[in-house]
Parts: structure tokens; sequence; C-alpha cells
């Protein structure tokens, strides 16, 4: 099997290790943001399944509360930013009602 490097030497595939669609994508970007609205998906018994086998029928001791935190995390900063928002436009609404 050829190394990483001679695959990256040849000629032919050069310009896949520069073109960003096949960059890896980053740590902080990989999860998904969620409002904290949802947060109670991560705790809530409808939201969890406890598998006893796989797609194959081997034995597996796997939960989907397991696959919601590694695809899913909580986003502090964007409830604050949608609550900021919703005071400003109840502000404007106030003054429109005053005029």
């Amino acid at each position: 099997m050829s190394s990483k490097q001679e695959i990256m030497s040849d000629q032919r595939f050069r310009r896949v290790a520069k073109d960003p669609r096949f960059w890896e994508m980053p740590e902080k970007d990989r999860k998904v943001k969620i409002d904290k609205r949802f947060r109670a998906m991560f705790h809530d018994k409808k939201f969890k399944l406890n598998y006893a086998v796989d797609k194959r029928g081997r034995p597996i001791s796997h939960s989907t509360t397991e696959d919601l935190k590694r695809f899913y995390d909580l986003s502090d900063s964007d409830s604050n930013l949608s609550g900021e928002d919703s005071k400003a436009l109840s502000q404007k609404k106030k003054k429109k009602k005053k005029k």
C-alpha cells in the first residue's frame, strides 16, 4: 500500500491537498449548535433508545443519547443573541405605538 507521502508527491493528486473541499472539518464546527430550548432532549426518556444489536445483528450496548451528545452541542451565545433580538424588536414596537 502506498504511503501518504507518496500520494501527495504524485502530480495527479497534488491539488487535492490544497483544495478546501477536501480539508477536514474543524473540531469546533463538527457539532451542530442547538438552542437551550432543546436541552431536554439530552435527558428526556422520549429521546432515549437502547439498542441491543446493531444493524448486522451483533450485540452492542449503545444508546441514542450518546449520539445526541456526539453530534449536538448546546449554544448559550446563540440563545442570548436571540433573546436580545426579541428585546430590541419589542422596544421598537413600543416606540411605534407611542407615536
